[in-house]
């Protein structure tokens, strides 16, 4: 009888362990009560520490905030960079990426994505009279970037005589703007808005040129997981249909929608 008890015993903790190996993230996130988010705390407009309630405010917040309110559950935010955004993910230290991330098919191959939830596309951020109109300008001048984004890579391929410079984080590169130490600042030009509205003299500056690199943003999720990858398409969609992206994008953005771009939208 004792070694029945201990075969069962055996058995039902492998089922459960399966089951447990087996369980998505939508039934881990509902388990925990906390969807735990990745996101920036440096990118004005996105995912930025509001200065009077020290709290982190910003688009990809918002729709963190409105995909956990689909499943049921609180909001935990983490702080990512362009650098440890995807490994975070991978090793399960965030359910979810909302970091103005692009979606590139090189990324594609450690997660997954969602639909692209914001279309950009990639300028440069230079000092008004500098004479910088465009990538043109840059042959053999160093501009400012982030380590580990495809603005990175961009630029390089866009200009390959200019002397790229990347650092941390964006506000790191517009100081170095600001010092002289870069003639401009290039990333995806709704991140440039946000810098160039948070200066202190926001009309010194200003974005220029056409877009060199298109720049379709989308959530992070994890490889392999179809049913949490499609409730949060699901959740986009919905936002969309019920206006709540509308208002969240004049929110932050301060303007409507451009004319001529919507979400990949499908039928129910």
């Amino acid at each position: 009888m004792k070694r029945l008890i201990v075969v069962l015993a055996l058995v039902l903790s492998f089922v459960f362990g399966v089951a447990a190996a087996n369980a998505g993230k939508i039934e881990d996130v509902k388990a925990r009560g906390v969807l735990v988010c990745g996101v920036k705390d440096s990118v004005n407009l996105f995912g930025f520490v509001d200065p009077d309630t020290k709290e982190l405010v910003g688009l990809d917040i918002d729709v963190c905030k409105y995909i956990a309110d689909k499943l049921g559950v609180k909001t935990e935010f983490k702080v990512v960079t362009s650098s440890n955004r995807i490994p975070m993910l991978v090793q399960g230290s965030v359910d979810i990426l909302a970091a103005t991330m692009t979606h590139k098919f090189s990324r594609d191959e450690q997660i997954d994505f969602s639909i692209t939830y914001f279309m950009d596309g990639q300028k440069l951020l230079v000092e008004k009279g500098a004479g910088i109109k465009s990538t043109a300008d840059l042959a053999n001048k160093k501009v400012g970037t982030v380590k580990g984004s495809t603005s990175e890579k961009n630029i390089k391929n866009a200009q390959p005589a200019s002397q790229v410079i990347s650092y941390d984080e964006y506000p790191q590169a517009f100081m170095a703007l600001k010092q002289g130490k870069v003639v401009a600042v290039t990333t995806d030009s709704g991140i440039l808005a946000g810098l160039k509205a948070g200066d202190d003299n926001p009309d010194k500056w200003e974005i220029v040129g056409e877009f060199f690199a298109s720049e379709p943003y989308g959530l992070g999720v994890p490889e392999n997981d179809s049913k949490f990858r499609d409730f949060v398409n699901l959740c986009l969609n919905e936002m969309w249909l019920d206006g709540t992206y509308h208002a969240m994008f004049k929110k932050w953005m301060g303007y409507d929608l451009p004319a001529g771009w919507q979400m990949e939208l499908w039928p129910m």
